[in-house]
């Protein structure tokens, strides 16, 4: 069984193109982690100031890996959270 979080956001106006430039870098990075089996930005074609991102990892413990790690204190932290309009949606969930 894999854990699987899926993260929906919404950036301030004009912050659409650094938001994905900066999901692409984490990405990149996210996907060299041992515990990571799928990490995938999207955004909206119709509003692109709205991101969804589906990531998957072994197990509980890969995705604290990741949030503890150098790149997504820099990255999502960093860059990205100070770009972002309201609050994030987080869900979580195992695969069957």
């Amino acid at each position: 069984m894999s854990f699987v979080l899926v993260v929906r956001l919404t950036v301030q106006e004009g912050k659409d193109a650094e938001a994905a430039a900066v999901l692409r870098e984490l990405a990149d990075a996210t996907r060299q982690e041992p515990g990571c089996e799928l990490y995938i930005p999207t955004q909206d074609p119709d509003d692109p100031r709205s991101f969804l991102v589906y990531e998957q990892y072994v197990d509980r413990a890969g995705l604290d890996v990741h949030a503890a790690s150098d790149h997504f204190q820099r990255l999502a932290v960093g860059r990205l959270t100070p770009l972002i309009e309201g609050s994030r949606e987080r869900t979580f969930y195992e695969t069957l």
